[in-house]
Order: structure tokens, then C-alpha cells, then sequence
């Protein structure tokens, strides 16, 4: 009598996640030659190395490299700033001005466009570490001329890079380096205490990176970058511009500031809260400056309840005669969205809970690169370190310099200064209208990151 086989054992599915190609093998194959099924790993495209689920754009920002998403991103909030703007302006045409003050939505833009200029950074500094693989760079002005950095950038990337070396950077990883923030407003290295406090932190958060070998190392510190950027700008457009996109849905018919308290609704906003809070805000339009310390003045309000109230406020500006009063709302309702931006939409990209095993602090590197930050708004720029200039010495010691003593992950130390940037952009309202260029000029090397 014959047994009866066992049945053959299931064969494994075959795994969906990309396996990363060796190094070498960039080098010997053009992108052009390879199928299309591999391009989604090619560090020249400047992809993830590997599966990470947590970095999955929420609905409404397609999955696709962080320079493809800034500039989705971008375009959107230009959109959303051109529509809710013509609610408060009715001779605002499409493309055109607006002598207005501008609502939040109308600093957007500009403010993605910087972050997508830190993801630029960090995609040249990858780059820049695909080449050193197995060859050594014979210097950082040759490098910077292979992967097509040119102008303001390269020179502040040639100056930063440099003074990695003398912290004891390997060259190769000082040139990956200095590029990561080369993108970034870099008048303020001409301080040599800003340039030394700002190698020092670079250095050493370099050497407590994790991996073995130096371009490991400076590959850490461009990851963290560029996930910190791109998790901050996709969390920020899905949830004010998510709201934004509902409202603009929602809003049917007469729309009355009463209406939008008891019939629109976001996810966390409760009717209640929104009429609390607008009705909290509505009696201080005299207040100068306008009231911000939302923690203290609107205690158990949440930032959802909060952007409810602001587009309540939004409407009521609509209806205002125009004047200082329209004004007082507009900048109302705009601490409100940014309120929910600053202190719950990006802050658990600054800090989050936990550190990945691959990155460094990101609290350690938004600081080192706090000297450095600027917020273009069109035809007139805000710079962080002319902020810092206008405050206190933090620690009394003339050998540290006031752009150092800050920290932009840190939500007390980011809020006074944006609430600044806003000023700036309501003392010239028409400036903001002036939209950003593309990040990458057509005819770039560095289209090729994109």
C-alpha cells in the first residue's frame, strides 16, 4: 500500500520591500539602462535606502522622493493662498497682488520652499557620498563642480566644509557636510564664533553618529535632515492645508463666522471649543501685539477646535470694513493656523519620542543649523539671525554669539521668532505675492536629485 507524500511545503511569498543595489553598482550602470522597475532604488534619484513605513506621505501628498513632494506641496498652499486670500480681497485676480494683509496660507509657500531647500542640501550631500564610494575626492571644489553646485550655495558650502576639516572631519565627509547646509543663509558664518560653534556641533554630532566608516557617518546626518524636513512640510500641508481644502469644500452659500462655529467640523475640533476660542479672540483686536500665548489664554482648547475658530475669524474680516480692524482679524485668525502648525503639526518631527537607529539627535542638528535659518517672503527675506541680534544675551559670554544660544526644535525658542517673520510679511503685504522660482533651474545638473 502506497504512503501518502507530504504536501510540499508553501513556497514564500517573494518580498515587496527594495533591496538597495551595492554602491558599486551605481557607477556601472546609467539610470537610463536599467529597467524600469529598478529606478525606485537608485540612490541616484534619491530614494529611501529601505522600507520605512513611518516616512508613508499621509493621503493627499502622492508617495515620491521629498524634492517631488516640497514641490507638490509648494504649489498647493499657492493654490489654497490665492483662493482664501480672494475672500478677504475680492480685486485679487489669479497670478496677481494683493494689498491685503495676507492671510497664513500666503506665507506658506515660501516657507516650503525653504524647507525644500534643506531637502536640495541634503540630496547634493547623498550624492556627494555616492561618489566618494570607492574613490577619493580630490578636494571639495572639484566635487561641488560634479554634482553642479554653483553661486551663494557653493560658497557657503566650500567655507563650511573647511571648517569641518579643522574640527578633524575626513575630507570626504566635511565636503558632504558642508553641501547639507549649504543651502541654507549663510552670511551668518562670517562671525567666527557663529563659524566655530557651528563646526563644533556639526563635529560632533559626526562622531556620535552611527556607522563604522566616515561617509556613514555624514550620510546620517543628511538622512536625519531630509526626514526631518519632509516629515515637518508633509504633516504641516495635510493638516492646515488639509483644513483648508475641507473649508473650501464646505463652504457653500452664505457663510456666516456663526455658521462656520456650528456647522464646519475637523477631526479633534469640537463646536464648543471653536466658539470659546472665537469668542475669546474677538474681544482682544485691540491688542497689540496681537494675542499668541494661546497655552495660557485658551487652556484645554485644542489646536483642531483652534483652526475652526480661525476660519470663524477669517469670516468676520471678510465682512469688516477694511482698515486696522480687517487687519487685527486677519492676524488673529493667522495665529491660530500657525499655532496648530508650530506647537502640534511639526513638533513631533523636531522632537519626536524616539530616536531611529540610523539618524542622529534631530534636536542636536536643528540646532546646529538655528544660525542658519531664513524664511524668504518674495521681495523681502527674514533671517533668524537678525532676530537673535534684536535679543538679549542669553548667556552673558561675549565669545558665543546670539544666533548660537537658540534652538529651532524647540517651540519656545521658534514661536517669538516666526511671530517676527509675520510682522516682516504684514509690513510689506504685496512682497509675499511674489511667488517662489523653481528650487532647481531648468537646465541644472541638479535636476538630476529631483
Amino acid at each position: 500500500m502506497a504512503t501518502k507524500r507530504p504536501p510540499p511545503p508553501p513556497t514564500p511569498e517573494p518580498s515587496t520591500a527594495p533591496v538597495e543595489p551595492p554602491r558599486a553598482s551605481l557607477r556601472i550602470h546609467a539610470p537610463q539602462t536599467l529597467p524600469a522597475a529598478e529606478l525606485n532604488v537608485l540612490r541616484e534619484l534619491n530614494v529611501l535606502r529601505a522600507p520605512a513605513p513611518e516616512l508613508l506621505a499621509p493621503v493627499g501628498v502622492p508617495a515620491d522622493t521629498p524634492l517631488r513632494q516640497n514641490r507638490f506641496i509648494t504649489q498647493g498652499y499657492i493654490r489654497i493662498a490665492q483662493t482664501l486670500q480672494g475672500l478677504l480681497d475680492p480685486d485679487l485676480r489669479p497670478g496677481g497682488t494683493s494689498r491685503v494683509r495676507p492671510c497664513w496660507f500666503a506665507f506658506a509657500p515660501h516657507a516650503s520652499y525653504e524647507a525644500g531647500k534643506g531637502l536640495l542640501g541634503a540630496a547634493i550631500a547623498r550624492r556627494i557620498i555616492d561618489l566618494a564610494q570607492g574613490e577619493a575626492l580630490a578636494g571639495a571644489p572639484q566635487a561641488y563642480d560634479r554634482v553642479g553646485l554653483t553661486g551663494a550655495m557653493r560658497q557657503g558650502a566650500e567655507k563650511l566644509s573647511g571648517a569641518l576639516c579643522w574640527h578633524g572631519l575626513p575630507r570626504d565627509a566635511a565636503t558632504a557636510l558642508g553641501a547639507l547646509a549649504g543651502a541654507m543663509h549663510l552670511e551668518p558664518l562670517s562671525d567666527p564664533r557663529t563659524l566655530w560653534s557651528t563646526a563644533h556641533r556639526f563635529a560632533r554630532l559626526f562622531f556620535q553618529a552611527p556607522g563604522v566608516l566616515p561617509l556613514d557617518k555624514a550620510e546620517a546626518l543628511a538622512r536625519t535632515l531630509e526626514r526631518t524636513l519632509n516629515e515637518g512640510n508633509v504633516a504641516i500641508f495635510t493638516d492646515i492645508g488639509g483644513a483648508a481644502q475641507a473649508y473650501l469644500a464646505w463652504r457653500q452659500g452664505a457663510v456666516t463666522p456663526d455658521r462656520v462655529l456650528r456647522e464646519f467640523s475637523l477631526r479633534g475640533a469640537t463646536p464648543q471649543q471653536a466658539r470659546r476660542a472665537y469668542d475669546v479672540l474677538i474681544t482682544r483686536t485691540r491688542e497689540q501685539p496681537a494675542p499668541s500665548d494661546f497655552a495660557r489664554l485658551l487652556p484645554g482648547v485644542s489646536g483642531p477646535s483652534l483652526v475652526v475658530a480661525g476660519f470663524a475669524l477669517i469670516e468676520t474680516a471678510r465682512q469688516a470694513p477694511g482698515g486696522a480692524a480687517r487687519e487685527a482679524l486677519i492676524t488673529l485668525a493667522n495665529n491660530c493656523f500657525a499655532w496648530r502648525e508650530q506647537h502640534d503639526a511639526v513638533q513631533p518631527a523636531f522632537t519626536p519620542s524616539s530616536r531611529a537607529p540610523d539618524e542622529v539627535s534631530r534636536p542636536e542638528l536643528l540646532q546646529a543649523l538655528t544660525p542658519l535659518l531664513r524664511l524668504g517672503l518674495g521681495t523681502v527675506t527674514w533671517n533668524f539671525s537678525d532676530y537673535a541680534a534684536t535679543q538679549g544675551d542669553r548667556d552673558s559670554n561675549p565669545l558665543t554669539s546670539k544666533p548660537t544660544e537658540y534652538n529651532w526644535a524647540g517651540f519656545a525658542d521658534r514661536w517669538p521668532a516666526l511671530l517676527t517673520a509675520f510682522a516682516l510679511g504684514y509690513r510689506h503685504p504685496t512682497a509675499l505675492w511674489t511667488l517662489p522660482p523653481p528650487l532647481i533651474p531648468a537646465g541644472s545638473p541638479l535636476l538630476e536629485l529631483a
